[in-house]
């Protein structure tokens, strides 16, 4: 893997921001020519860096305005039990973020539902998951922050 340098900062830095950005404009941005900055996005792209281009979208339009954190522990960690737990949950529209963890879980959901009835709803399918023996939810009360991972100097600090 090849070291990034200010050009390929820049450049992640702005994809970041807007991943709709014309090669042309994006040239402009970091100060290189056309062909220059096209051949990084690529090698960028070749190298894994840049994994993809998506949209983000509105879960509160689409799923929901509640945010809920959900800890499972499975009855037993063994590959078959894990792999059942993630294909059945990576089914479910509502679960917008999926983790497999150390400490005194073995998995974190987050989920984002339309209200309590709704969220009962994803419960009671959780309940029906093979291997799950204790479910543990927290709701979220406010996101003070969100975003794509950031390629810039941290600011405030070493």
């Amino acid at each position: 893997m090849r070291e990034l340098d200010s050009f390929d900062r820049k450049i992640l830095a702005i994809l970041g921001e807007d991943g709709r950005i014309s090669w042309r404009d994006l040239a402009a941005k970091i100060g290189l020519s056309f062909s220059p900055t096209l051949r990084r996005v690529r090698q960028l792209e070749e190298s894994g860096t840049i994994q993809g281009y998506t949209a983000v979208l509105d879960e509160s339009r689409l799923l929901g305005t509640i945010g809920v954190f959900i800890s499972v522990t499975l009855e037993r960690q063994t590959k078959d039990v894990l792999i059942a737990f993630e294909e059945r949950v990576s089914s479910v529209p509502e679960v917008v973020g999926g983790y497999q963890t150390s400490g005194s879980s073995d998995y974190l959901l987050h989920a984002m539902v339309r209200d309590l009835p709704h969220y009962q709803e994803l419960l009671d399918f959780l309940t029906t998951v093979p291997g799950v023996a204790r479910i543990q939810s927290n709701f979220a009360i406010k996101t003070f922050i969100r975003r794509s991972v950031s390629v810039g100097e941290r600011k405030g600090g070493s």
